[in-house]
């Protein structure tokens, strides 16, 4: 039986985009449709024939067909079959090279502008090529206070400016309620300066390759204090496993290849918005930065 499909008509298609950028799907990955069902069925029908193949009387003649033996006795995957269960590591991030290379790149920056170049030239992170813009840091370089986040989210990505849309107003709204003004006393950045496809948790290995550029960005704007901004970029940034509940408040120290830096983590403004009872925990640390402001350089 033929069934006619109705074409979709321009408001059809318009609401179809509302909804994937509801959904946090607003980016393409790949040139063309993708059937992940069908890899995912062949994969399974490749695996299922690999453990019956290998559970069957073992024969000096290999049949027409079968699959051959890795080094280890196992059946190796047939050629045409996808890779779409345990894709295989990629070279682009997480490996020791460009581990190595972003640190590199890092310390021989003189300059923030040089610091930003060094980001753009680097190809060593995958998330730059889901990115639509670099989002490097922002504000007044000699600040005595510079705030950090994890990641840029939708509207930076947009920009290229970090904490933007309700994130980024009640971020100002924070500052000002200690008497700092956002572009003229602190300096603002993230850990990672692309953002992760869907506004995903940055990857372990992500995180590391930035790693090596925000510390050196902290060490080229030389601040007073270094304010991480929720629980991932107090992890990176002050080198603990705790939760931002029990680290946020206290004074610590941020430490960097040229020196050490003292850092008082806070509550993420996008936290805040999720949960607003917390503010008053958040005013309590932004009392304590202000008092350390106030004590002088």
């Amino acid at each position: 039986m033929n069934v006619k499909v109705k074409p979709l008509r321009q408001h059809d298609l318009v609401n179809l985009v509302e909804f994937y950028a509801a959904s946090g799907i607003d980016c393409a990955l790949d040139d063309a449709p993708h059937d992940r069902f069908a890899d995912f069925e062949n994969e399974r029908a490749a695996r299922r024939a690999a453990v019956t193949d290998a559970s069957a009387p073992l024969s000096l003649n290999k049949p027409a067909g079968a699959p051959s033996l890795t080094a280890r006795g196992t059946p190796a995957a047939p050629k045409n079959a996808p890779n779409f269960i345990k894709p295989a590591p990629s070279t682009a991030q997480g490996d020791g090279a460009s581990n190595e290379d972003a640190r590199m790149r890092a310390q021989a920056a003189g300059t923030l502008e040089d610091l930003k170049a060094a980001l753009t030239a680097f190809e060593g992170c995958s998330l730059k090529r889901t990115a639509k813009n670099l989002v490097f840091g922002v504000g007044n370089p000699d600040a005595r206070v510079m705030f950090v986040g994890e990641a840029p989210g939708r509207e930076e990505d947009l920009t290229g400016v970090p904490f933007v849309g309700r994130s980024g107003d009640l971020l100002n709204l924070m500052l000002a309620a200690i008497g700092l003004e956002r572009d003229r006393d602190t300096y603002i950045a993230n850990v990672v300066p692309w953002r992760p496809p869907g506004n995903r948790t940055p990857t372990p290995e992500e995180t590391e390759l930035c790693r090596p550029f925000i510390l050196r960005q902290i060490e080229l704007v030389q601040p007073d204090l270094v304010v991480p901004l929720g629980g991932a970029a107090a992890k990176q940034l002050l080198n603990t496993t705790n939760g931002i509940l029990r680290l946020r408040g206290r004074s610590m120290t941020c430490a960097t290849d040229k020196g050490a830096f003292p850092a008082l983590a806070t509550l993420h403004p996008a936290y805040l918005l999720r949960q607003p009872g917390q503010k008053r925990l958040a005013w309590q640390d932004l009392l304590k930065i202000k008092e350390h402001l106030s004590a002088g350089p």
